[in-house]
């Protein structure tokens, strides 16, 4: 349920009407800034809540709405419609996430191989226009004898990284256990698809202040997705931001999987949170990268995430689905036309002129 507060609504009858629906209705009130009005998210057992009730409490309300999705929080009515943002820290200035910003992009390897490779990569990445490196650290692996990362050396070499650009980090957690050292060097905690209904490792994320990029499961339907993100946002932690890479569908002979664009215009009649794109795991194939990560923005995308290695043919993990630093320099230059065409590409992103 939501309190959405009249344009011009004093700041002490805000907090009045918050302490009476907590300490009188037994609600838990979260409020909402809107860029025209405040809203009051109301969390509680409000089944039985008659809406007029509540509006009667001021004069100031508007009006009284059921958010009708079960997940609540994550749900678009639970802001009245505004999108929210994802703002986060990186030595290079603030990093701003959400529908009404420039595209976000990040890109690196799967996985940190050693100090000259992440390092060289992160320059490369950050000349061509990137604003977060991703890189992992600790890699979930379909075989427990494929390349499963360098654990906390890895962690290490992503902080050198950084301090030689200025780029933000992107690493993904697996294990509650390594959330401490991880969010030493992590500016977005990253859950992977495989971890997508861990609820306990969500709860966990959930309750410490960084920002959580939450894949979806290869197999997850939309609702598991949203509800997933919903764990996060009930432990507290508003910073939330949906990554879309490729569901697994009955033809895998042509792409690892099938990248589903199609969420775009549906998460955004859904959610506000920020949507971000992940081509690379989405095809599994490097040739085909370029053409999803321009279909993305055309189709409304807030971010992308794009895997970027020096060498793919001796890449540790996912070469063949990285495309090399040139035809990321390439592939940036291509975006920028389409992102200038709709309005959402960064004022101060490197301009090359194309070839």
């Amino acid at each position: 349920m939501i309190v959405v507060m009249k344009s011009g609504s004093p700041e002490a009858e805000i907090a009045r009407i918050s302490q009476e629906l907590r300490e009188s209705w037994s609600l838990t009130p979260e409020q909402i800034v809107g860029r025209h009005k405040v809203v009051i998210g109301l969390v509680g057992d409000t089944a039985d809540l008659d809406p007029l009730q509540i509006q009667e409490i001021s004069p100031w309300i508007e009006q009284v709405l059921r958010v009708e999705q079960p997940f609540k929080r994550a749900s678009r009515e639970y802001r009245h419609g505004e999108p929210s943002e994802v703002v986060v820290p990186t030595p290079n200035g603030p990093v701003a996430f959400g529908e009404h910003h420039p595209i976000v992009i990040t890109a690196g390897p799967c996985s940190v191989e050693n100090e000259e490779m992440i390092v060289e990569t992160a320059r490369r990445v950050k000349a061509a226009g990137a604003h977060f490196l991703r890189g992992g650290a600790f890699k979930p692996r379909t075989s427990p004898y494929a390349f499963q990362g360098h654990g906390e050396s890895a962690l290490d070499l992503l902080a050198k990284a950084r301090e030689a650009t200025g780029l933000g980090i992107i690493t993904e957690l697996m294990d509650a256990a390594d959330l401490e050292v991880l969010a030493e060097v992590a500016d977005v905690i990253q859950i992977g698809a495989r971890n997508m209904q861990n609820f306990s490792l969500l709860k966990k994320v959930g309750a410490q202040d960084k920002p959580v990029l939450l894949k979806r499961g290869m197999s997850a339907t939309i609702d598991e997705w949203l509800m997933a993100a919903e764990y996060i946002l009930a432990a507290g932690n508003p910073n939330v931001i949906l990554c879309e890479r490729g569901i697994r569908t009955f033809d895998r002979q042509f792409a690892r999987n099938t990248l589903d664009l199609s969420v775009l215009p549906v998460l955004r009649s859904l959610t506000h949170l920020p949507i971000m794109i992940d081509p690379s795991h989405g095809t599994g194939r490097a040739e085909y990268v370029p053409a999803m990560a321009m279909a993305a923005i055309a189709g409304g995308t807030d971010s992308l995430m794009i895997e970027v290695h020096p060498n793919p043919a001796k890449a540790l993990s996912d070469g063949p689905q990285s495309l090399t630093p040139d035809r990321f320099d390439q592939l940036v230059q291509e975006l920028a036309v389409i992102g200038k065409a709709v309005g959402r590409w960064p004022q101060n992103a490197p301009q090359p002129a194309l070839a």
